[in-house]
């Protein structure tokens, strides 16, 4: 049974930073892309960064770039999401994904984790 299990989420005030881990199991994702979305409340899944299985190439949306960083450890089957610089907008369930290709968009992401929650005080 494939799962993707995230952690690392809490509350923060504005200013500060937290690393989300993602631990996959039930086979490997190294030639996987491995994403993160996050869900605002009231609103739909967004993209938040994307890294390939070649050569860690990353893709990041506007709204988190020069402040988050993606990385993966393929020998433990896990991806990272370092966040810095945290604002109340960043305020979301983060969730890890895998995906077959290189992608950004939510329907192409085939395997999902529960979500961990972030909430980033004023």
């Amino acid at each position: 049974q494939v799962q993707l299990v995230e952690s690392g989420g809490g509350l923060v005030q504005a200013g500060g930073s937290l690393r989300l881990s993602c631990a996959a199991s039930g086979r490997s994702f190294k030639n996987s892309a491995m994403g993160w979305f996050r869900q605002p409340p009231g609103k739909e899944r967004e993209f938040v960064a994307v890294i390939s299985w070649v050569d860690n190439w990353s893709r990041y949306s506007d709204s988190v770039k020069g402040r988050f960083t993606i990385s993966r450890d393929n020998a433990k089957n896990a991806v990272y999401l370092q966040m810095n610089g945290l604002r109340p907008e960043d305020t979301a369930v983060y969730f890890c994904a895998a995906a077959d290709v290189f992608a950004v968009r939510v329907s192409e992401f085939e395997y999902w984790g529960q979500g961990t929650q972030v909430t980033v005080s004023s």
